[in-house]
């Protein structure tokens, strides 16, 4: 029997709703057809985007959404995308297939769909091919409530009130696809740009540096020494490949359980990544201010047969439930430096959490795990210690413990082991829970939705457990099947 103790008088770091954020870019099927349809189209619509995909997202309570791009947003240029649609400028998506982009989906049909969704916009500007009087002019468009050019051009075009934009991107991936710039390039770049993102009103941006790719710690420094105190989040970009390889990443649906295994290890990884990128950042920014923000992440495998590679569709499996369960745990219990993180992405594209053909639509497994896990939003981290078995290289067990402002405790574990049952003994000290609920999502570790049977993977209530009192709080035994990811509350 494993053990887990729960210390709920030992409170941390708050959860930021924002680290269950998600991402959409101009890739594929994300946009078109998997959020936006148009008025006219015969799937159900409000204002041009779908009636059930918004249905599905705001049940999962996504905090904030990050657009244009990704690699698409270093290519974008912004007016491109307002004014009548008849008149918009198109473009070739040369990132992303070669399809052409029409522009009709442009920044008042993403401050709509924020609006459906009830949360915030991240906007990432374009510092590899725009301009800083480009960046600035987006921001006076989208925020000021004044006499002027842009706020003028945004009245013309229907919008009288000013949004808000909380989150705004400095570039994109810069030392890569968004310009292949060295650290210390960016970082003067950076400086220079955000100087002319302006607050008008009481709006107050949070401006974000392009941070590093994965392990490049030289790039986390660089640019911390040269621009950290002109930052308030600094972005980290990291993909799970089983294999590790580029080319060959694999199948989604069809893999040997090492593979599973594999992949896994991969997402692990990401603990390490925060630790070590955080580590930089407080050599420099001791107090915390500039948040990491890990705006894509997520599994990444080969495209699905038949489809176009330039459109990163892929399946979704209970592997990838696994992968969002530990992300999201080690996020959770990294909240005092992450601030923010981007599921890459949210339809249609990577490991989506909805998926649409035609006028059907899906929930993944990844999608489910967020239901899972959305209580720990703006709920406060507790300190936790498990004791468990290594199983394929792995630990087999994987949690993340909070208590919300009512003080329930909520409690997210998951069984890694493809084919071992656990069973675990956990103590909440300080905590005589009176009443215990649970939910689980289990299925063997290929097992996903299809439009033919969309329910296949679904979260079931959770029952397999015994709850007493203690004299230092309450005591749970819980048995979880192999693959599985439970979630506990306890009043």
């Amino acid at each position: 029997m494993t053990k887990y103790i729960v210390g709920v008088n030992h409170r941390k770091s708050r959860i930021h709703p924002e680290i269950y954020g998600h991402f959409s870019e101009h890739l594929g099927r994300c946009i078109y057809n998997g959020i936006y349809v148009g008025k006219d189209s015969p799937i159900p619509n409000t204002n041009g985007i779908r009636n059930d995909v918004v249905e599905a997202l705001r049940e999962i309570r996504i905090p904030v959404l990050r657009w244009p791009g990704g690699c698409f947003a270093d290519e974008y240029h912004w007016k491109d995308g307002i004014g009548p649609r008849e008149d918009r400028k198109k473009m070739i998506n040369t990132h992303w297939g070669g399809v052409v982009e029409d522009n009709s989906f442009g920044t008042h049909e993403f401050m709509e769909l924020c609006r459906q969704l009830d949360c915030e916009p991240y906007i990432n500007g374009n510092v590899g091919s725009g301009s800083v009087r480009e960046m600035s002019g987006w921001m006076e468009y989208m925020t000021f409530d004044g006499v002027s050019p842009m706020a003028d051009l945004r009245r013309k075009n229907g919008r009288d009130k000013a949004w808000r934009v909380k989150y705004f991107g400095v570039g994109n991936e810069n030392w890569g696809c968004g310009g292949n710039m060295r650290p210390e390039y960016y970082a003067d770049l950076y400086r220079r740009y955000q100087t002319y993102l302006r607050n008008y009103g009481d709006n107050h941006v949070f401006r974000i540096a392009c941070g590093p790719n994965a392990d490049d710690y030289h790039w986390t420094d660089t640019v911390m020494k040269i621009a950290g105190k002109y930052m308030d989040g600094l972005s980290l970009h990291y993909y799970t490949i089983p294999s590790g390889d580029w080319q060959h990443k694999g199948s989604s649906t069809d893999f040997s359980a090492e593979e599973y295994y594999a992949t896994l290890k991969a997402a692990l990884r990401m603990e390490e990544l925060i630790s070590r990128h955080s580590g930089i950042m407080d050599r420099y920014d001791p107090e915390k201010r500039v948040g990491l923000v890990v705006d894509e992440w997520g599994g990444w495998y080969d495209v699905e047969p038949g489809t176009n590679p330039g459109f990163l569709y892929q399946q979704n499996t209970m592997r990838d439930a696994m992968i969002a369960a530990v992300t999201l745990n080690i996020f959770n219990k990294n909240s005092d430096r992450v601030v923010m993180a981007n599921l890459a992405q949210m339809v249609n594209v990577l490991q989506a959490v909805v998926l649409t053909e035609g006028e059907k639509m899906l929930r993944t497994p990844t999608y489910y795990v967020f239901d899972l896990y959305k209580n720990h939003q703006n709920a406060e981290l507790l300190e936790s210690y498990l004791e468990t078995p290594q199983i394929g290289g792995i630990p087999q067990l994987h949690e993340s413990a909070s208590v919300d402002e009512n003080g329930q405790v909520h409690i997210t574990i998951a069984n890694l082991s493809g084919e071992e049952d656990a069973v675990i003994s956990c103590e909440l000290l300080g905590k005589k829970a009176k009443q215990v609920r649970g939910r689980i999502l289990h299925g063997s570790m290929r097992s996903h939705n299809t439009f033919e049977a969309p329910e296949t993977v679904h979260p079931e209530t959770f029952s397999d457990y015994t709850a007493k009192e203690t004299r230092g709080g309450s005591a749970l035994e819980l048995h979880m099947p192999p693959c599985s990811v439970v979630e506990l509350a306890a009043k």
